[in-house]
């Protein structure tokens, strides 16, 4: 049954006396594959923060299950939710396992510490992302599709069903970001994971998403799944891009084909560089 397991209501989100979000609602609902898109500085990653319950709102409240995250105790957001920022930092020297181990911390405390069910879910949140291998390795010895998957696989030990990943394909080249968020759609298909994602590949986004929330200056300006939301229209309002929208023939969903000013001088004659 689908229900609304994160919600926005009302949000004004600033920092210091900068608002950056501003009047904003949302519903993000169970099983589903939201991505959030927008250009730099529109409040995307601001949103995304304010959901994992890492930044406050000014006015207006954020609802996890129905209830408002701020009254809730860190322990049990934490046993529900699972935040992966656009640049994690881990201690140097740090090893793969010690790394997903941590998120078991939200399940321990003094009378509650290490047992065999922590064990099997940091040595399953390792054999889920293919990096069992490498759980002695420390984190800042890896490639950056591995690293990624390492941080992965710590939010997966929490347990939790929903994940909010900021950029999980930052810094990465193509394959590497395929290789990543095919591993979040297979969290999502075969363990019913919730996801929330922010995206600057547009492409990506609409292959990945079952749902798009596209931002600009702070609000949202469109909402749905990516064929009834991405059109040429969309793409010079919100992005400032000339752009034709085909079909995908992989995915049958929606493909962006930016148009430069190389092929457009080109098609009518005018100038054209050569490499």
């Amino acid at each position: 049954m689908t229900r609304t397991r994160l919600a926005a209501v009302d949000v004004t989100l600033c920092y210091g006396d900068r608002t950056v979000v501003e009047g904003l609602d949302l519903e993000v609902m169970t099983g589903v594959i939201t991505t959030v898109i927008g250009p730099n500085g529109c409040g995307k990653s601001t949103l995304l923060r304010s959901l994992g319950r890492l930044l406050r709102p000014s006015a207006g409240k954020v609802l996890l299950d129905g209830k408002a995250i701020s009254s809730m105790k860190s322990r049990d957001v934490a046993r529900i939710l699972g935040v992966l920022p656009q640049t994690p930092i881990a201690p140097e020297g740090l090893t793969v396992a010690d790394l997903v181990a941590r998120g078991r911390h939200p399940h321990q405390s003094w009378i509650r510490q290490w047992s065999g069910d922590d064990e099997r879910e940091v040595t399953e949140a390792l054999e889920l992302t293919g990096i069992a291998d490498l759980a002695k390795r420390p984190i800042d010895e890896l490639s950056g599709g591995q690293r990624q998957r390492a941080w992965i696989s710590m939010a997966l030990a929490q347990g939790t069903d929903i994940l909010l990943l900021d950029e999980p394909t930052t810094y990465l080249d193509l394959a590497h970001s395929i290789d990543v968020l095919d591993l979040v759609d297979h969290l999502h298909e075969e363990l019913g994971r919730t996801v929330v994602m922010v995206l600057h590949d547009l492409n990506l986004a609409i292959r990945y998403s079952d749902q798009l929330i596209v931002m600009a200056e702070g609000r949202i300006v469109a909402s749905g799944p990516p064929k009834d939301v991405v059109s040429a229209e969309l793409l010079k309002r919100v992005f400032g891009l000339d752009a034709t929208v085909i079909e995908d023939p992989v995915s049958d969903r929606p493909l962006i084909v930016p148009i430069g000013t190389r092929h457009v001088y080109g098609a009518v004659g005018g100038p054209k560089s050569t490499v």
